[in-house]
């Protein structure tokens, strides 16, 4: 089962969700859990799961490389570039690699064969292991603009060793838990795609929920089943709870402000950790998606 963690905006508590779940999950032994931090511009995960970091491999995208002895200077290649990557003059052409999204278009299409592919760093990708937990993070280099390459490399780890019950209903073995960027731009897509349930995260504010209807509207339309986590629950408004109940959204936990749970976070210690009965309303949320599953 794979299970991401998403929310509108920064700042709601979706990295300590995910943590918090693959905590809890992880105490069952015969429940094999995955994390994966795919906020690659900003990751911090590991700060909470601690990890052992035994693994490190470059992500690259292949970006075009022109031999000036075939090219003719037809243009083709930058005719079929959507992204604008490439511009050619009468007697040159010019490569934008931090806009060069590696499709091969520009390969494929030229009639000369004039363009081959190199790789391009764009970031890593690291591997350990958080207890029993196996946990894989990218980092994107500073200055690359691009994050879903590296993102695409990190869900490669994936396993999907889930089995079916005796009413094919899904036992959830293998649980793979994705921790997305914020937002809802083309790094949350490429994070989100292909799970079986969102949770999205939010917080009782005016921007909570303007984002919260965002990133509804990204859900609908990759048809993935999602539920709502409503972190600092007791300030601000009830306008949250009332937009889930009048569309039918699952509130699936609420988690208070409390004192103790920020001084813990500001100390990388999450919340199962410090308060044990998180423990059981963690597993709880997990087995209300899988009754919703």
């Amino acid at each position: 089962m794979i299970i991401s963690v998403a929310s509108g905006k920064g700042g709601t508590g979706k990295t300590t969700i995910a943590v918090n779940l693959a905590l809890a999950l992880a105490k069952d032994k015969e429940k094999n859990v995955q994390f994966l931090d795919c906020d690659v511009e900003e990751p911090n995960a590991h700060l909470f799961l601690k990890p052992v970091i035994t693994s490190s491999e470059s992500a690259e995208i292949p970006v075009p490389k022109i031999d000036d002895k075939k090219c003719n200077y037809c243009g083709k290649c930058a005719e079929v570039c959507v992204f604008n990557a490439i511009a050619v003059t009468k007697n040159k052409v010019l490569v934008f690699s931090g806009l060069c999204h590696g499709c091969g278009a520009c390969t494929l299409f030229c009639p000369e064969k004039a363009i081959s592919e190199e790789g391009n760093e764009v970031g890593v990708l690291e591997e350990g292991k958080a207890g029993s937990i196996n946990f894989t993070h990218g980092r994107l280099n500073i200055g690359e603009p691009m994050a879903p390459p590296i993102i695409r490399k990190i869900k490669k780890k994936i396993k999907k060793d889930g089995i079916k019950g005796e009413n094919n209903d899904i036992t959830n073995r293998h649980i793979t838990l994705i921790d997305a960027p914020p937002g809802t731009s083309c790094p949350v897509i490429e994070s989100i795609k292909d799970s079986d349930y969102t949770i999205l995260v939010t917080e009782p504010t005016p921007f909570g929920l303007h984002d919260l209807i965002l990133a509804v509207e990204v859900l609908k339309k990759l048809k993935i089943p999602y539920g709502v986590v409503l972190n600092k629950c007791d300030i601000g408004d009830h306008k949250v709870e009332e937009y889930c109940k009048k569309n039918d959204i699952p509130l699936l936990l609420s988690i208070p402000l409390d004192r103790e749970i920020a001084v813990a976070y500001s100390k990388g210690i999450p919340i199962v950790k410090i308060n044990p009965s998180y423990e059981q309303k963690f597993i709880q949320l997990f087995q209300k998606i899988v009754q919703i599953i």
